[in-house]
């Protein structure tokens, strides 16, 4: 005996696996990875990841996401064009990674309970910052740097490649902020010439007083 075929039946069946696999590869295609850097003793961890990690979960990191261990000595100063999540313990992983770094979108969480002292850090282009303590009455903040620029859903970093002499974002990250219960803060500056001449106790080389930038704003978050 022959089964009975339902043509309007495999037509449905058909159009709605078909439906399925459409919105799961437009999930697929609209994650983007974002970059996770870590240490863990005394090792730096340079992840890529495609899943939220839970602050300071070392290992479900190295789990989820493809992690790989790099040399201080190797790491360059460079540009991240998507998310950046640090975890860190000192201000040693933050200076190197951070120092003169570009990046937009960022996520601090300290997950060390040794208090950190006062130094400031120069990062170029940030947006958003997100920070995460361990400790204190105000455990996840986040601080949106306000653009004066014309093209607020353009990436930043894009707009300074392309037109450099026209204005450099940077920032100052006072890194004891990561001890007290106080709010997160931060004001900015514009139309700065010259970093040393008008913040000579920042105690930073004015790494950027070169020809070809005409101003600066600078944003001091604390």
């Amino acid at each position: 005996m022959k089964p009975i075929a339902y043509p309007g039946f495999s037509i449905s069946l058909a159009l709605i696996l078909a439906r399925f696999l459409s919105i799961h590869m437009s999930l697929v295609r609209s994650q983007r990875n974002h970059t996770l850097i870590f240490t863990k003793e005394n090792t730096i961890r340079n992840c890529s990841c495609s899943v939220p990690i839970c602050d300071c979960d070392y290992c479900l990191a190295n789990l989820m996401c493809n992690c790989k261990t790099v040399l201080s000595s190797t790491m360059d100063k460079t540009t991240y064009n998507s998310h950046l999540t640090i975890w860190f313990t000192d201000t040693s992983v933050l200076e190197m990674v951070l120092s003169f770094t570009r990046v937009w979108d960022l996520k601090l969480s300290f997950c060390g309970t040794t208090p950190l002292p006062t130094e400031y850090l120069a990062i170029w282009g940030l947006r958003n910052l997100r920070v995460n303590r361990v400790r204190g009455q105000f455990p996840e903040q986040s601080v949106t740097i306000p653009s004066s620029s014309n093209n607020d859903k353009e990436d930043l970093l894009e707009v300074h490649n392309k037109d450099r002499q026209k204005l450099a974002h940077i920032s100052f990250l006072d890194t004891s902020l990561f001890n007290g219960d106080s709010l997160l803060k931060s004001y900015s500056v514009e139309n700065v010439s010259s970093i040393m001449k008008h913040f000579p106790s920042l105690l930073c080389s004015d790494v950027f007083s070169t020809s070809d930038n005409e101003s600066y704003v600078v944003t001091f978050i604390y």
